[in-house]
């Protein structure tokens, strides 16, 4: 199989879709990997280390796409990137597809290309064995940004996470207690602040609560529940999810005007659409804006700059996938993988993932 690592494309993407090590599995197996030239820089690898796992060095994107029967991506394609794509071939990705515009799904089912989501791809228990640890690392990372966020001269109110003796810690709530959301509450409880959690599911919250030993205020997710904490909050964090569709909005405008002045939303279900109404996508080149007095943070590819730590992390994740497509092709793999085959958002044409579908529903061209 022709394998190619395109290098990526958006602001401040740092992350490349196989590391060197990948490489050489894959070409002692007897496959032909591509590797764009410098695709690996951000996450710390040269076109050497690439050349000396058995890789091709290719110069152009045009070239990588033209290549491939599999794409290893990171983020989900530029407009160019997806001009570039020829028909039948196979691309996996954190692709986000329903948060996306309908004419790339539109190319992708005239292309007949294969799409496979990181984002999507779960096991026969629920989990998603790619997205977890990817999550994780958001959720790890959202404290620190909270944190710069939170002083005066980045725009916060001046305040400190973990307070001092005799000033309280920042009140910091996050809507959601999946992988993202409670990893980020175990960071902000290291460093003092003051943790609610809420969620739909209250057996999560009993499980959330024994495991942070009561340290954590856990609430259901009502929506008069959130317009309270709302009003007090002055870290407000979105880690919200239904794998494959576009993120429910939980948090009215309404109740982001009644947040106080200059307090920070961190919306990490932005790459699924958001969960705040007035939320919208920025880069690492400009990643706040103030809406109704409040500091937005709204990246979706907030891991990008973490380009060494989260490649080797989503490789780590997504090398069996990877590893039994190229082993046995896309139909054969997609035939004996029950956790691949519900990662494919789009195969021969068709709109395969339920949720997509669904989210798709009067959006695409008659």
């Amino acid at each position: 199989m022709n394998i190619c690592i395109p290098r990526e494309r958006r602001d401040s993407e740092y992350r490349v879709g196989l590391t060197p090590a990948g490489v050489q599995l894959l070409t002692q197996a007897g496959h032909n990997c591509y590797v764009e030239h410098d695709a690996g820089l951000g996450s710390g690898f040269s076109d050497y280390d690439y050349q000396m796992a058995g890789a091709q060095i290719v110069y152009s994107g045009e070239e990588a796409y033209g290549r491939a029967d599999l794409l290893l991506k990171v983020a989900r394609p530029t407009e160019e990137e997806f001009e570039w794509m020829r028909p039948g071939q196979a691309v996996m990705g954190f692709l986000h597809l329903a948060a996306g515009s309908s004419r790339k799904i539109e190319t992708l089912l005239a292309k007949k290309i294969t799409a496979i989501g990181y984002e999507v791809i779960q096991r026969d228990d629920g989990s998603l064995p790619v997205l977890s640890p990817m999550s994780r690392a958001g959720g790890r990372m959202t404290p620190q940004i909270a944190a710069m966020l939170c002083q005066n001269n980045f725009g916060g109110k001046g305040i400190l996470l973990g307070g001092t003796p005799g000033v309280p810690p920042a009140e910091v709530v996050i809507l959601g207690g999946g992988t993202s959301g409670t990893a980020a509450a175990r960071v902000f409880l290291g460093m003092g602040a003051m943790v609610y959690i809420l969620d739909h599911d209250q057996e999560r919250l009993q499980y959330l609560d024994t495991l942070f030993q009561g340290r954590v205020i856990t609430m259901v997710s009502h929506d008069f529940n959130i317009t309270k904490v709302c009003r007090f909050a002055d870290v407000l964090v979105g880690a919200v999810l239904i794998p494959g569709a576009r993120t429910p909005v939980l948090v009215s405008r309404q109740m982001v005007r009644e947040m106080r002045p200059r307090s920070v939303i961190i919306d990490l279900s932005i790459d699924q659409g958001g969960c705040i109404e007035t939320s919208r996508p920025t880069t690492h080149s400009n990643p706040t804006y103030i809406d109704e007095n409040v500091l937005h943070y709204c990246v979706p590819n907030m891991t990008g700059v973490l380009g060494r730590t989260a490649t080797h992390t989503l490789n780590n994740a997504c090398w069996p996938f990877v590893q039994q497509i190229a082993a046995q092709g896309i139909e054969a793999a997609l035939e004996a993988n029950p956790a691949i085959r519900r990662g494919v958002y789009t195969h021969q044409g068709e709109i395969v993932h339920p949720n997509l579908r669904a989210s798709m529903e009067g959006r695409l061209s008659a």
